[in-house]
């Protein structure tokens, strides 16, 4: 039971580090990540995970090759700044 609501409530994880999640379902996943630490393990990994990201992408960027491979793998359609 607790598995089936830590992979719901991690499902809207994006929008939570993204600050964009209702905030009824907002306030649902902080009282579980009380409770829970192997998802606020997961937050908090993901929340250093983005802030690396923003600091080197302002010191490096990614060769358009690397990056386009990057994007087919995760299944984007369309490359961010591409038109």
């Amino acid at each position: 039971m607790k598995q089936e609501k830590c992979r719901h409530l991690l499902g809207s994880l994006s929008e939570y580090i993204d600050g964009t999640l209702e905030e009824q379902l907002c306030s649902q996943l902080e009282r579980h990540l009380a409770d829970c630490p192997d998802c606020r393990i997961v937050v908090d990994t993901l929340n250093m995970t983005v802030s690396l990201y923003k600091q080197s992408a302002e010191l490096t960027s990614v060769p358009d090759d690397v990056r386009q491979r990057l994007f087919r793998c995760l299944n984007l359609d369309d490359l961010p700044g591409k038109a």
